[in-house]
């Protein structure tokens, strides 16, 4: 048995050694094509003929880390690099160049599938350019498969590298493909494995994106935070919460018509969407609620962008359409729901939050944002949800609200539709459960 698997090692590399030859001859035909044009017509053949070279090799892969080794060995990955290069250059459309192209990026993925001989050969030999050339490619398939070759070779210290102000290019483009291609399941797992996993990198990439780039990347952390419920690490918490810090005021801009699709004014909404997922679980919850001065611009902006709603008619005024069948499109729309939403997150189970709430006259501020209103739908729902989280066993914030409502001050229907009732006790105002579910 040993003498058969000998003689098909030699078979095996004799064979490689062969289509290296075959690679190798393509290679000098390719470069006469560059200097004499006339003979691009008999390009195709060879293309033809190159394709079917990669996939015997590509074939030859496959759970097989033997071949792998005598491939790379054989100086393989080499001649496919350089005949990437090639194909890169040609100038036409012929079907049989994109078929080359998908197959050699193809060999190279299973190449280099666990075998770190091989990632770093390959590594070495295509960082940056190759990598940034085919993922600025305009065919989906040349993209998807140099996204599975930069996938499979990358690890914790090439993250490092790619924090280099010259590579974030390559950051943004793997970003670029995940949302031009959203099918593309190796793109995804680049951002999903191993960016989210670097903050260091996020902070270095994010500061190079457009608003409208970063608008699209925390719409991609929001979906995992919340549908796949993907772990954010506590420096990238703080890392959002700083920017939302720094840039929570510019909401306001939506306020006017003529700024409706400000988009630096987006980048807010979604930091606060992003915000507001992280807090609802458990994670990095009691982080976030020690975060300095967070509690405190939540606070703030919803009173800011309250009191322009009443300045005004815009999109942070309380409206209800008669039918309540009025859909309304623009970005802000629930923004004041989800500000509501991370005070309650944020006072959860917390009695420093509470008591800070209490401080910034943020409880009269919910209970004013109880009614219905198409501006920010589940906003009641929101406000009942706060209010119990800031009273649950805090009685100074139970009595503020009770007496709000003997004053006049607090609307005692609303109170009910939250499931509280304010009752009197040794001459003492209570605020206590109803006994009803809230009108939720």
């Amino acid at each position: 048995m040993a003498a058969v698997s000998s003689l098909q090692k030699i078979a095996a590399e004799s064979l490689f050694q062969d289509i290296l030859q075959i690679m190798r001859r393509i290679s000098h035909e390719i470069d006469v094509t560059y200097n004499d044009p006339d003979t691009l017509k008999h390009i195709d053949s060879l293309l033809l003929l190159l394709s079917e070279c990669f996939r015997c090799l590509r074939n030859a892969c496959v759970q097989c880390a033997n071949n792998q080794n005598v491939m790379r060995n054989l100086n393989l990955i080499d001649a496919s690099v350089h005949l990437i290069q090639l194909l890169q250059k040609l100038e036409t459309d012929l079907e049989s160049l994109l078929t080359a192209f998908r197959c050699s990026l193809q060999f190279l993925g299973n190449i280099a599938t666990g075998n770190r001989d091989s990632q770093h050969r390959i590594w070495k030999l295509a960082f940056p350019s190759l990598f940034l050339n085919c993922l600025n490619h305009q065919d989906e398939k040349i993209i998807a498969y140099c996204c599975m070759v930069l996938f499979t070779c990358l690890n914790p210290e090439r993250m490092k590298e790619l924090q280099e102000e010259n590579n974030l290019n390559i950051v943004r483009a793997v970003l670029q493909a995940s949302r031009k291609y959203p099918e593309s399941e190796w793109a995804f797992l680049i951002v999903t494995n191993h960016l989210l996993k670097c903050p260091e990198l996020v902070k270095a990439m994010y500061a190079k994106l457009s608003n409208q780039e970063r608008t699209w990347f925390l719409e991609l952390l929001q979906s995992e935070t919340g549908e796949n419920n993907t772990v954010i690490c506590e420096e990238m918490a703080k890392f959002l919460v700083n920017s939302f810090k720094e840039k929570c005021q510019a909401v306001l801009k939506l306020a006017s018509a003529a700024d409706d699709d400000d988009k630096e004014a987006l980048v807010t909404i979604r930091l606060l969407d992003v915000l507001c997922e992280i807090t609802s679980d458990s994670g990095q919850l009691e982080c976030l609620q020690a975060c300095p001065d967070l509690l405190e611009v939540a606070v703030k902006t919803l009173q800011l962008t309250h009191l322009a709603g009443k300045q005004s008619t815009n999109i942070f005024t309380v409206t209800h359409s008669a039918t309540g069948q009025e859909q309304i499109s623009h970005p802000a729309v629930g923004f004041k729901s989800h500000l509501i939403r991370l005070i309650g997150n944020l006072c959860y189970r917390n009695k420093t939050n509470q008591d800070k709430v209490y401080e910034l006259d943020g409880i009269p501020l919910i209970l004013d944002n109880c009614s219905i209103d198409d501006n920010n739908p589940f906003v009641s729902q929101w406000a009942v949800y706060a209010i119990r989280n800031l009273t649950e066993q805090n009685e100074r914030n139970q009595e503020l609200i009770a007496q709000m409502e003997d004053q006049g001050l607090a609307d005692n229907s609303v109170l009910e539709n939250m499931g509280l009732q304010v009752k009197k006790q040794d001459q003492k105002l209570i605020l206590r459960s109803s006994g009803k579910m809230p009108n939720l």
